[in-house]
């Protein structure tokens, strides 16, 4: 099967506006991430048992894993486990407690052995806790929203996280509808498959799939490449051009990264959406067309509309219905199941796809413990495209031998990936490399932990904000000059005000949006779950500026996702 076609896009939709059937319910799971018998990988334990003061043991012969939605399973079965059990625990702040017996199962928790019993808060259940088994069998420790079963398997996606499964019933009530939809999402996570599905399941499905990536046209030939022209419109047309709206004549248009439309694109884009005409460059007279439009964006379009970049009609037009993308850290559950898959299509390229048919529980894991943990682990700043090129790499490397091995080259990748601290952590606080930002409401802490990464600059020099003290004025520079630390440095000493960072920097402030956007380690009030937001709003008792510090995004752009979510903030 075509490679795009299967890859795991666990995705998540946005929130649902009103007509809920309820909040999802969470409980703590164990998802196995790797395993000596890779069919095994994405089996999930449900800890109800500890959810309901109960404890669970865990050993080699119990209890049973099993894939989501079947009622058949199997214990971990490795003869390498301790038949002496592992016993979880609830904590009542709504963590678990892992206890280890002396002569039992080796365990290491996120790259750090682990010896008597450890307590894990609820912030880094919500992120996920690898742990090694023996080395051998890899399992996430994290919790799950369970909201009742989804729609069939949707065509190009695998996987069983929530955001996946919510994505599912989002696809399967729009794909019939002749309306526009916009996906956002950071590059590298799938928003094209996506589209495909979308198209896939819709009545259009015979038509064309035709996929355009705006920010790869050069901008004087946009409106050609889209709307089509004339013979001699300008220089170098020396025939009729079609256009890509006639060619999905009847199918389906997919514009990626949309947000790079030049503003006389926008103009003929808004006319098309508005009357099913478009006029090629150079006619004169319009040309009915049926396409329906599928946009996605990794930027942030509201932000671009208040810079007059973008234009807020065209906007509204396009985001008929909105779905987001969510990044792969956000998502860790299907880390491993993606690896493999992504594995077995290259090992079936190289006529080796049977490695990984093993039914041996005493084999030699192809997939090495410790490396499956930091695969898990990692931030994945280039989301699924990442981890897809490093599993080719890991593939094709280590041709000819047992398992996978690192070379110095893959070793500093998935280091810049993970940017993982190795050394123990202190009881609770925050484990893993998961989400950019450690919400520090959720571990008890005053303040908020540093994004994921950037513990370093906690010493860099603050760029002062303007106002008493600071200077009246600072050098213009380039924004290529500008380092991470001090952009950190800068939004923090300015409370996030986007602004008061740019003046303090000395760039424009359309570059401070650009920067945040391209920094792995730092992320917007976009980039915020409905669920994240909404318990931060009850833990800062609906004080804005408290949320602000808390969460590091812009004050304004966090004003209006509380307003959507229907969260009014404290008067000062």
């Amino acid at each position: 099967m075509p490679h795009d076609a299967l890859a795991d896009v666990s995705t998540a939709a946005m929130q649902e506006r009103g007509g809920s059937r309820g909040t999802p319910r969470a409980v703590s799971a164990l998802t196995v991430v790797s395993h000596p018998v890779p069919r095994r990988v994405g089996e999930r334990l449900l800890l109800d048992a500890v959810v309901a003061g109960r404890t669970l043991a865990l050993s080699r012969n119990a209890p049973d894993f099993a894939k989501p939605g079947s009622s058949l399973g199997l214990p971990l079965a490795d003869p390498f486990v301790s038949r002496k059990p592992l016993e979880l625990s609830a904590l009542a702040a709504g963590g678990v407690r892992l206890a280890v017996p002396e002569d039992g199962t080796h365990v290491v928790a996120t790259g750090v052995p682990l010896q008597g019993a450890r307590d894990f808060e609820p912030a880094e259940l919500m992120d996920g806790v690898a742990l090694e088994l023996s080395g051998r069998v890899v399992l996430l420790l994290h919790t799950v929203e369970l909201d009742g079963e989804g729609p069939a398997d949707t065509p190009g996606m695998v996987g069983e996280s929530a955001g996946l499964r919510r994505l599912r019933k989002h696809i399967e009530r729009v794909a019939d509808l002749d309306v526009s939809v916009l996906i956002r999402g950071e590059t590298g996570t799938g928003k094209e498959l996506v589209a495909q599905a979308i198209h896939r399941l819709s009545p259009r499905s015979a038509g064309r799939f035709v996929s355009v990536n705006l920010g790869a046209i050069p901008k004087d030939l946009a409106a050609a490449e889209l709307f089509g022209s004339k013979k001699g419109a300008y220089s170098g047309a020396t025939q009729d051009r079609e256009g890509f709206f006639r060619a999905a004549h009847g199918g389906t248009l997919f514009l990626d990264e949309v947000g790079e439309a030049p503003p006389e694109v926008q103009v003929m884009l808004l006319r098309v959406l508005e009357t099913g005409e478009l006029y090629p460059v150079g006619a004169s007279q319009p040309v009915k067309v049926d396409v329906r439009l599928i946009a996605a964006t990794d930027a942030h379009l509201e932000e671009q509309i208040r810079d007059g970049r973008f234009k807020a009609p065209l906007l509204h037009r396009l985001a008929g219905y909105d779905l987001r993308v969510p990044a792969l850290r956000e998502r860790r559950e299907d880390v491993g199941r993606l690896f493999f898959h992504f594995a077995r299509e290259e090992l079936a390229a190289l006529g080796e796809a049977a490695r990984l048919d093993s039914e041996d529980p005493h084999a030699e894991p192809w997939l090495p413990a410790p490396l499956a943990s930091r695969l898990v682990r990692a931030a994945w700043p280039g989301n699924i495209r990442q981890l897809r090129n490093l599993t080719r790499q890991l593939v094709i490397g280590s041709r000819g031998q047992t398992r996978l091995q690192l070379d110095s080259q893959l070793e500093e990748a998935l280091g810049t990936a993970a940017g993982a601290a190795t050394a123990p952590m202190p009881q609770g606080a925050h484990v893993g490399i998961g989400a950019a930002v450690a919400p520090a409401w959720a571990a008890g802490a005053a303040t908020a932990l540093m994004p994921q990464g950037t513990q370093a600059l906690a010493g860099a020099p603050v760029a002062p904000a303007r106002g008493a003290g600071a200077p009246e004025a600072v050098p213009r520079r380039k924004p290529s000059q500008v380092t991470e630390a001090e952009l950190l440095a800068a939004l923090r000493a300015s409370a996030w005000d986007l602004k008061a960072t740019a003046d303090a920097l000395g760039i424009p402030r359309p570059s401070v949006y650009d920067l945040i956007e391209r920094s792995p380690n730092l992320r917007t009030a976009g980039d915020l779950g409905a669920d994240e937001i909404t318990r931060c709003f009850e833990a800062c008792g609906g004080d804005l500026d408290a949320m602000v510090r808390t969460l590091e995004v812009s004050k304004r752009a966090l004003g209006r996702r509380m307003k959507e979510l229907g969260l009014t903030a404290k008067a000062p």
